[in-house]
């Protein structure tokens, strides 16, 4: 198969009227032969016999990011990662941050071509300690990021998923089967907000937190942009917040994050930093452990603590790594208590170096 061609999928149903609905998450599209869903990747086969991807072996770009950026605080600190998306996605945000990515059309335009183990070779060159499948979401590419994610791991290449978790039961399972971490964007708390900003639904995104947390060793962090007058009352912080110590475990990581204009809603005012602060100060005295601000500098925010004695165990200045006191099995060295994570023997060096990639090039 050529990078550039389509793969039939799974996870479809024929309807009594002759249309495909695809099962792949919980929007169901339902589409005649030719059509495509709304993540525009994913499309009702031409002679109707079932449905194929389109953006197998195509992306949008590649780049070498620090993985503190996906955001993964806990996640082999200071290492790189190799980052890539396709085009399309399977929500609709008036926020998004990457629109010109995920709502993308022109896929033949802005596609860099690149088979599963090119990526897995360009990774393990370039000495990332992972890839990402990012910008839009694995969830509508999983096909072709299962297949890099299994190149990767015959290299020693470890997975990311940076993902809405908007997907349905059993494609859940396969696809992080063949993940090793994944920051989940929880994008609010409430069916209103996913209805209103992004066009689906929140509870099948707590569903895929709950699953990863308890019935898998996918190590989890979440991230949650907070918009000005849309989620960020204290109210939703608080219901968010409390969910997540009582559903998960009150060491998974949560990112609060800054919202700037963007997409359809440049006319909303970026977060004020001090809305950060207070979401950040609830989930605290909610009991979570590692609460992070991001898109904004802040390193106090930035820190992790141990929660055991409070000792600062990781100083970050956004994508730099300033302070590291973990032993090699990722104990405090304060108290030796365990951190949550995943940690290597050192530290990663990266920084915040962002180096755009030419995949060609390592193509065989």
């Amino acid at each position: 198969m050529g990078a550039d061609e389509s793969v039939n999928v799974g996870y479809w149903t024929r309807l009594e009227d002759g249309r495909i609905e695809c099962g792949l998450c919980p929007r169901f599209c339902k589409m005649r032969a030719g059509q495509r869903g709304l993540c525009f990747v994913r499309r009702a086969r031409e002679d109707g016999e079932g449905m194929e991807l389109t953006a197998y072996g195509r992306s949008t770009g590649f780049c070498v990011d620090p993985i503190e950026k996906k955001p993964l605080n806990h996640f082999l600190p200071g290492s790189s990662v190799l980052s890539f998306g396709t085009a399309g996605c399977n929500l609709a945000c008036a926020f998004c941050q990457n629109w010109d990515i995920s709502k993308s059309r022109e896929v033949a335009r802005l596609s860099a071509h690149a088979a599963p183990d090119t990526i897995a070779r360009a990774a393990e060159r370039l000495g990332c300690a992972s890839v990402a499948y990012t910008y839009n979401d694995p969830v509508i590419f999983m096909e072709y990021a299962l297949d890099v994610a299994e190149a990767c791991r015959a290299r020693g290449v470890k997975n990311v998923a940076v993902t809405a978790g908007f997907v349905c039961e059993e494609p859940r399972k396969r696809l992080f089967a063949g993940m090793d971490a994944a920051n989940v964007d929880l994008k609010g708390f409430t069916e209103r907000f996913y209805a209103k900003r992004c066009a689906g639904a929140l509870e099948p995104v707590l569903d895929t937190l709950k699953y990863l947390v308890h019935e898998t060793k996918v190590w989890t962090e979440i991230t949650t942009l907070l918009i000005p007058g849309e989620n960020d009352s204290d109210e939703e912080v608080e219901a968010l917040t409390q969910w997540v110590g009582r559903e998960l475990k009150r060491d998974v990581p949560l990112h609060f994050t800054a919202f700037h204009p963007d997409y359809h809603m440049l006319e909303t005012p970026p977060t004020p930093p001090a809305t950060l602060q207070r979401a950040r100060a609830i989930a605290i005295k909610n009991g979570l452990h590692h609460v992070y601000v991001g898109n904004v500098r802040d390193p106090a925010r930035e820190t992790t603590l141990c929660a055991a004695c409070g000792a600062r165990c990781i100083g970050r200045d956004r994508y730099e790594i300033t302070e590291y006191r973990l032993d090699a099995s990722g104990g405090c060295l304060a108290c030796g208590a365990p951190m949550a994570g995943v940690f290597a023997a050192k530290p990663g060096t990266w920084g915040s170096l962002r180096l755009p990639v030419d995949i060609e090039r390592y193509a065989a």
